[in-house]
C-alpha cells in the first residue's frame, strides 16, 4: 500500500525553499573529476567552443597505421592535440601516415608518432605506454581502433581462427585501455577512452553474404561476437574506472569505405550498393565521417559522458 500523502505534507514547505538548500556534493568525487569540472566551467566563460579543442593533450590511437584509426588521430591533431602516438602491428604505415606526421609538425606545431606493436604483445604494449606517459608527464586519452576481419560460415570457422579474433578484437582492446588507465590512474589526471565497435556489435547485420550457404544466411559471426564483446567491456570499464575521472565510450561505424572494404568489392561487387541498400541514407560512409565522433569523445565536450556507444550508421540499426 502506498503512504498517505498527508504524512509528507508537512514537509513540503521545506523542499520548495530551494534558496536554503545547499549544493549536494559528492564525498568521494575524485581529483580528475573536480578538474574536469573546472575545465568545463572555464570552457563555458569563454566565446565559441573550446571545450572540443584537444590543446596540449597526449593520445594513443591503436590500429592507426592505416585507415580509421589514422583519420582519427589525424582528427585529434587538428583538434589541438600535442602528441599522438600510432600504435599497429603494420611493419610500416600506410603512405598518407608521413604526410599527416610532416604536416603535424610542419603546420600544426604537433607530432604524429608511430610504435610497431601486436596489442597481443602485453609486455611491450605496457612498456611502451609507460614510457609515453613518463615522457610526457600526461595521458589524456586513447582511441582503441586495432580490430581484424576474417569471413568465413559459421559452419567452417576453425577454433583458432576464433580465438585469433578474439584476442586482438576483444583481449587486444582491453589490454590496451588496461595499459592506458592504469597511467592515468598513476597520474591522477583521469582522461577519456574510446573504444571502436561496430554496428555488428548490436544486430546480425545481413550485409555479409557467404556464397556458400543461402543469400539469407550472414557471415562474421566471430566478428560480430567481438565486437557485441567491446561494447559491454566499454559499459563495464567505464562503471570501474569513473571514480578515478576515467571515462570509457564506445563508437559503433556502419559500413565504412577503405582499402580493404575495396577490395572486397572487387570480389565482391554487388556489396557496394547492398551494403548502401542497408541504412536511411542509402550510401556508404567514409572514414572522415567519423572524425567529429573521435574529437567530441576524448574531449571535454563530453565531460559527462560515459559508459555510452555512438552509433553512426546511417541508420542501418533504426530499420
Amino acid at each position: 500500500m502506498l503512504p498517505s500523502v498527508g504524512r509528507f505534507a508537512p514537509r513540503l514547505p521545506g523542499l520548495l525553499a530551494m534558496s536554503s538548500v545547499r549544493p549536494l556534493r559528492c564525498a568521494h568525487q575524485s581529483s580528475p573529476a573536480k578538474a574536469a569540472l573546472r575545465l568545463v566551467s572555464s570552457a563555458a566563460s569563454q566565446p565559441g567552443l573550446p571545450e572540443f579543442r584537444l590543446d596540449g593533450k597526449v593520445v594513443i590511437v591503436s590500429g592507426a597505421g592505416r585507415g580509421l584509426g589514422l583519420v582519427q588521430a589525424e582528427a585529434l591533431l587538428d583538434a589541438g592535440a600535442k602528441e599522438v602516438h600510432a600504435v599497429d602491428r603494420l611493419p610500416d604505415p600506410s603512405p598518407d601516415f608521413a604526410r599527416i606526421a610532416d604536416r603535424a609538425k610542419s603546420e600544426l606545431g604537433s607530432s604524429l608518432t608511430y610504435h610497431r606493436i601486436d596489442v597481443r604483445d602485453v609486455p611491450r604494449l605496457n612498456e611502451t605506454v609507460q614510457q609515453i606517459a613518463d615522457r610526457h608527464g600526461r595521458l589524456d586519452g586513447l582511441i582503441a581502433a586495432a580490430g581484424i576481419q576474417q569471413e568465413t560460415s559459421a559452419l567452417e570457422y576453425a577454433a583458432e581462427d576464433v580465438e585469433k579474433m578474439m584476442s586482438v578484437n576483444v583481449t587486444g582492446v582491453f589490454m590496451t585501455a588496461q595499459a592506458v588507465a592504469r597511467q592515468m590512474v598513476r597520474l591522477k589526471q583521469g582522461g577519456s577512452i574510446v573504444l571502436i565497435g561496430s554496428m555488428s556489435g548490436t544486430v546480425a547485420n545481413r550485409g555479409l553474404i557467404c556464397p556458400q550457404v543461402a543469400p539469407q544466411e550472414t557471415e562474421g559471426r566471430a566478428y560480430n561476437a567481438s565486437k557485441a564483446a567491446v561494447l559491454q567491456l566499454g559499459r563495464n570499464l567505464a562503471s570501474e574506472w569513473g571514480s578515478a575521472g576515467i571515462r570509457v565510450n564506445t563508437i559503433s561505424p556502419g559500413y565504412i569505405v577503405t582499402a580493404m572494404t575495396e577490395a572486397l568489392f572487387d570480389k565482391y561487387p554487388e556489396r557496394r550498393q547492398d551494403w548502401a541498400n542497408g541504412n536511411m541514407l542509402g550510401r556508404l560512409s567514409k572514414p572522415e565521417e567519423y572524425r567529429g565522433a573521435a574529437v567530441f569523445l576524448i574531449s571535454s565536450a563530453s565531460s559527462f559522458m560515459t559508459g555510452a556507444d555512438l552509433r553512426i550508421d546511417g541508420g542501418h540499426c533504426a530499420w
